[in-house]
């Protein structure tokens, strides 16, 4: 007989669990103490705050491929890993969240830190369970760690009652490999792949916009047969971009609103749209009317809660892209689309002309944001991950940033959460501790989780900060500029000196302003062994274009101020 909590430790060795995060209180009190026996087993990170527990745990599950685990307490630390669990949940990372809870009998009395953690989750989780007795602690365990990982995958919160936790039962673990209710796999129908590779097969302009559904699906490989056995131009989503290198000739580059010229315009242009793995989320489609209403549409996803959603569609194939990319590529024909691809050139030398020249050679004195992230592409190695914060740095990283499946970029996409950058690269260097980690933060964004210095310097975590610092939030204020007439309400910002800061928690740290000591700056950075703060004063009115106006046609593209 052992007690609740030691059952918990055992289910995560079970799991084959190594990396834990989190932050300890009363109500946790037990499991932590159960904790204290297995430091061996697992490596535990307490991060300054329970949000960035939470993003820290999407970082080491977005580069690992694991779920990543949290434990905090009851009450406030519960309410503050929502933030974590809503951004996962849209962004279909897979987290198990262990949080503390007061006694059975006080449940429902408004006793000292507890909260409705069931009621307040469960809109924002794949799952969420409250854990009375400790017989079903692995009962639980199992079908949390089955539900986060398998089919889309996402969040999941166990919130376990002290009673549980102190309780004994004979324990004994049974890993879930199956739930009734849940079809995590459906099986791609046979008529629906027909129909599919028959619009391909008779395409003259098709083209494939790819998702992060492709990386979690682990179908790289699926997909670069099938768009080279039909020789099918594709473009990648935010969440896309580490799926296929920047010089990969099928490549045209990435959609949406801060997206490339080139497959924005060929969207409303092609005969055959074929999405794969991706949601049809606002920021790629813009006004959804106008949206590639000259095309067939054909969609792979393995969420059935996707079709038709957003975009109708005229054949879904709901699988795995695992499996349902290998079958379509059976079925469709060798083709070539020479010309078509050879069309979306002009609009790239557009692009370049009009925006990415006047980003990466500027006539102005003051650093842009674009050339901060070419430099740090062209000097980070080949093993490199990138995590972005939300607003301007984010798309100018985007843009700038060299992803492959090797130089991940990782974001936050659908919740846009500022705020995620800086814990989600603590968990990614430790997700994937053989790469070089950098994130890249804005001056508005880092300060809403600049604690984590804290778990920086106790873990020295090879992290490497960058900071844009315009003394604005900027992508605010861009929109303040462009349409709502430079009225600038509450987006000035007054900062503490950055450099100061890292310093004052033993963080090496420098500032750069001019552009000559910018590439020297970053190469410094990359060669100093352990964490780095890297503060970068650019533009203060730099704007990131191209941009698609939100709600507008996705024709409707700025190249510029008046443009």
């Amino acid at each position: 007989m052992i007690s609740g909590a030691e059952a918990l430790m055992r289910c995560f060795k079970e799991e084959k669990v190594d990396t834990i995060f989190g932050y300890p209180g009363g109500f946790i009190i037990p499991a932590f103490d159960a904790l204290y026996s297995y430091q061996d087993d697992f490596k535990f990170i307490l991060t300054r705050h329970e949000q960035g527990a939470v993003h820290a745990a999407q970082g080491y599950a977005r580069v690992s491929g694991k779920p990543g685990l949290v434990m905090v307490t009851s009450g406030p630390a519960a309410t503050n890993i929502v933030t974590g669990a809503a951004d996962a949940m849209m962004d279909s990372t897979p987290l198990v969240i262990i949080t503390g809870q007061s006694t059975v009998a006080q449940l429902g009395s408004d006793s000292f830190q507890e909260t409705d953690v069931i009621g307040i989750t469960q809109p924002v989780t794949k799952w969420s369970y409250q854990v009375r007795r400790a017989e079903d602690i692995p009962w639980a365990v199992a079908r949390a760690f089955y539900i986060a990982r398998v089919g889309r995958p996402g969040p999941v919160v166990l919130d376990i009652s002290k009673d549980a936790q102190v309780q004994m039962l004979d324990f004994h673990y049974k890993a879930c490999d199956f739930i009734r209710s849940y079809q995590a796999y459906p099986t791609p129908s046979e008529s629906a792949l027909q129909e599919a590779a028959a619009l391909i097969n008779a395409a003259q302009r098709p083209l494939a916009v790819v998702g992060q559904g492709v990386q979690l699906g682990r179908a790289i490989p699926e997909l670069y047969a099938f768009l080279e056995k039909a020789d099918i131009p594709a473009a990648s989503t935010l969440m896309g971009l580490s799926i296929m290198a920047e010089d990969y000739p099928l490549n045209m580059g990435m959609v949406g609103m801060h997206g490339n010229v080139a497959p924005n315009r060929q969207t409303n242009a092609c005969d055959v749209l074929i999405a794969i793995g991706m949601r049809f989320s606002d920021r790629v489609t813009g006004d959804i009317k106008s949206y590639a209403p000259q095309a067939k549409i054909i969609h792979l996803d393995i969420d059935p809660s996707e079709i038709n959603k957003n975009v109708k569609v005229d054949v879904a194939i709901v699988a795995d892209v695992k499996e349902s990319l290998p079958a379509l590529t059976q079925l469709i024909q060798p083709a070539k689309h020479t010309a078509w691809i050879e069309s979306f050139a002009p609009y790239r030398q557009q692009e370049y002309e009009e925006v990415i020249r006047k980003d990466l050679y500027p006539e102005q004195e003051a650093l842009t944001m674009a050339e901060v992230l070419k430099s740090l592409s062209d000097q980070a190695g080949e093993h490199a991950n990138l995590v972005a914060d939300v607003g301007q740095n984010q798309m100018v990283s985007a843009r700038y940033f060299s992803a492959s499946p090797k130089r991940q970029f990782i974001a936050s996409g659908g919740l846009g959460t500022m705020g995620f950058g800086f814990p989600a690269a603590i968990g990614a260097a430790l997700g994937d501790p053989q790469a070089e980690t950098y994130v890249v933060c804005g001056d508005g964004g880092i300060q809403m989780t600049i604690q984590e210095l804290g778990t920086i310097l106790q873990y020295q975590m090879p992290v490497k900060l960058i900071i844009l610092n315009n003394s604005y939030l900027g992508m605010v204020r861009q929109w303040q500029e462009l349409f709502w007439q430079e009225r600038y309400s509450s987006t000035p910002m007054i900062n503490p000196d950055f450099v100061k800061i890292a310093q004052a928690y033993g963080i090496a740290s420098t500032c750069v302003e001019k552009r000559e000591d910018l590439q020297q700056a970053i190469a410094d950075m990359i060669a100093h062994q352990g964490p780095y703060v890297l503060e970068v004063k650019v533009e203060q009115n730099g704007l990131v274009y191209p941009m698609i106006p939100a709600g507008s046609p996705i024709s409707n593209i700025m190249m510029g101020k008046n443009k």
